[in-house]
């Protein structure tokens, strides 16, 4: 399956954001929640766009392959932040794909079109996640991309709960990724 990634604002995405979150109730039911909290795309675009260096791309395909005017379907996002924590370092907060559409894919092509992005146009050397104690696919997804444990952990809190975080990390070889972890 084609894909592209698209930067994201709060003045023209807000609804097909949130749409992918409804399309992904299994994450939501990690947290205890239903579904997606309702303007929960808003609030995310305008921290965001407060965020020095937080992006939020939106995963899209065309609705009509090889037709650029037929439109295409937000159908996950990615969402990182470049030298963050510390300069040349990008924390990859999520890639979160429809669930309809998972396992075919489409996370890894979005990885696969940002890396080289990150690490060439951006300066980033190394990518960093802090995956939930609690969310196992998603560890073993970065794992199978090259990233690894870096034996940190952290308790943060996330709404009226705290929540473990498993820190694992990936170094970007200039010119060419490392795929020794």
């Amino acid at each position: 399956m084609t894909i592209s990634l698209i930067p994201l604002s709060a003045d023209h995405h807000i609804e097909a954001l949130q749409q992918v979150y409804r399309a992904t109730p299994g994450y939501w039911q990690l947290y205890n929640l239903p579904s997606s909290p309702a303007g929960q795309a808003e609030r995310d675009l305008r921290t965001a766009s407060e965020d020095t260096g937080r992006t939020l791309m939106g995963i899209v395909r065309p609705n009509v392959p090889g037709d650029p005017s037929a439109g295409a379907e937000m159908i996950g996002v990615v969402d990182f932040r470049l030298h963050w924590p510390a300069e040349g370092t990008a924390y990859l907060g999520m890639i979160m794909v429809a669930e309809a559409v998972q396992r075919q894919g489409i996370a890894t092509s979005a990885w696969d079109l940002l890396h080289p992005w990150l690490r060439d146009a951006a300066g980033i050397t190394t990518v960093r996640a802090g995956i939930e104690q609690f969310n196992p696919k998603a560890l073993k997804f970065l794992e199978s991309l090259g990233f690894a444990m870096t034996g940190e952990s952290e308790r943060v809190k996330v709404g009226i709960k705290f929540v473990r975080l498993i820190y694992i990390e990936k170094a970007l070889a200039q010119g060419k990724e490392q795929t020794d972890g």
